[in-house]
């Protein structure tokens, strides 16, 4: 069973499910600032090592949860709710 709050539209996403859920246990969303500056590898697991990051719109934000589908191998850690 999923939390059906969270919602995600990136459908090759190995959490994504029908009807534009997300099946991950826990996410991390931050602001593309830190996403484009901290390796691949960092996600919800970590949230609470890191600061706030403000944003100054949704344009501004990054799922650090995200995983391609087809990835060979998933090192993140989340599991699957």
């Amino acid at each position: 069973m999923y939390n059906a709050n969270i919602r995600c539209s990136v459908n090759n996403c190995h959490y994504w499910d029908k009807g534009n859920y997300c099946k991950a246990e826990k996410i991390m969303v931050t602001s593309d600032r830190v996403g484009d500056t901290t390796d691949h590898t960092f996600n919800a697991l970590q949230a609470n090592e890191f600061p706030s990051t403000p944003a100054g719109s949704c344009l501004e934000t990054c799922c650090k949860t995200f995983i391609a589908r087809d990835a060979d191998a998933r090192s993140d850690g989340i599991k699957l709710t």
